[in-house]
């Protein structure tokens, strides 16, 4: 809207990529923060708490605590893109129906858990896992429809390694299954997800946008993509959602984000790491999300070929609070490490 606005008006300041998503951040920001109390007091109302994992006790005291917020940043995320992203623009509705996709699966699971009661009682794996990968797919779908390249690039290399051609959709499932599961595992503690998603955000959103401008590309020896930058607008919408969320969902939490926004996080990184031609060089970007992956296929592995635990529990957020640190210390540790990385990713571009 606002990008036809400075057409109509001749106001230049609107047609940047860089002032519509500092304005999109800011826009969802507010509406989150303007709408999340509302939504609590009804989700309290309506008994929407968070079922608690019966293993772990220290999580007692969560359990009248509501869940699905995620649909609110959501929400808001949605509004602010659709104030701030040139219509015309095909990667950006790619990137909603991603986002706003994935949500409705976690919805989906949420209201399953919310009415049982119990946390087993969502979607089954199999059928969560059936719904993102039609989503998965009707997304990348959309990207070869808009002509977008099917070079498969690595982090320090800067041509093409080779042409993943029609093996791309099943990669980029792929990607999209692994992300989005991964940031799923990560929200077990009070903004545990959050941040790391919100750095994760900016990082992605930023190699986007550099993908996306034919100057920066060509002095960075990355690929250049015409039209993907508009997306960065997108990331920086979800990001201001996000920390209006934080408000509310940092420690002690007054609301979770649930799989509606797990999922959904998950499913919209994926996407920016596709565009961005950073698939591999995500495990850096998103390296809180690895690591608690990779501590749950350890613990299971473990459990099945040796039967005996690598951790007190898993993912390895429950290890830590099982050992007596205190939640706000595991956090913010973890904010640390997903800080250092995306740092770390960052420079990575210029050697290469």
């Amino acid at each position: 809207m606002l990008y036809a606005l400075s057409h109509l008006l001749g106001v230049k300041l609107f047609a940047y990529i860089t002032v519509r998503a500092g304005l999109a951040f800011l826009f969802a920001f507010v509406i989150t923060l303007l709408l999340m109390p509302r939504y609590i007091r009804w989700a309290q109302a309506k008994k929407a708490n968070q079922p608690i994992n019966k293993y772990v006790t220290a999580h007692e005291g969560k359990r009248h605590t509501p869940t699905m917020g995620g649909a609110i940043f959501l929400f808001a995320t949605a509004i602010s893109a659709l104030l701030t992203t040139r219509w015309g623009n095909p990667y950006v509705w790619a990137g909603l129906i991603s986002l706003l996709g994935f949500g409705l699966v976690g919805m989906k699971d949420d209201l399953g858990k919310i009415l049982s009661g119990k946390n087993d009682e969502g979607l089954s794996a199999r059928g969560k896992m059936m719904l993102l990968a039609v989503i998965a797919a009707f997304s990348v779908s959309l990207l070869l429809y808009a002509g977008f390249p099917t070079d498969f690039y690595i982090p320090f290399y800067k041509k093409p390694l080779f042409d993943l051609s029609y093996f791309a959709i099943p990669f980029w499932i792929l990607v999209f299954l692994a992300s989005t599961n991964a940031v799923n595992l990560t929200d077990g503690l009070d903004g545990l997800a959050t941040v790391p998603s919100v750095i994760a955000l900016f990082t992605l959103g930023a190699i986007v946008y550099v993908t996306g401008h034919a100057g920066l590309s060509h002095y960075l020896l990355i690929p250049n993509i015409k039209g993907v930058g508009e997306v960065s607008i997108l990331a920086m919408a979800l990001a201001g959602g996000l920390m209006g969320f934080l408000w509310y969902n940092a420690y002690p939490a007054e609301v979770f984000m649930g799989d509606t926004g797990s999922l959904a996080i998950g499913g919209f990184l994926a996407y920016l790491a596709i565009l961005a031609k950073s698939e591999i060089l995500l495990i850096l970007i998103g390296i809180i999300f690895v690591i608690e992956t990779v501590s749950v296929i350890l613990q299971v592995g473990s459990f099945k070929i040796r039967q005996k635990r690598v951790f007190k529990m898993a993912p390895i957020h429950h290890h830590f609070e099982l050992k007596g640190w205190p939640e706000n210390k595991i956090i913010v540790r973890f904010w640390m490490i997903a800080f250092i990385a995306n740092i770390l990713a960052l420079i990575s571009f210029k050697f290469r």
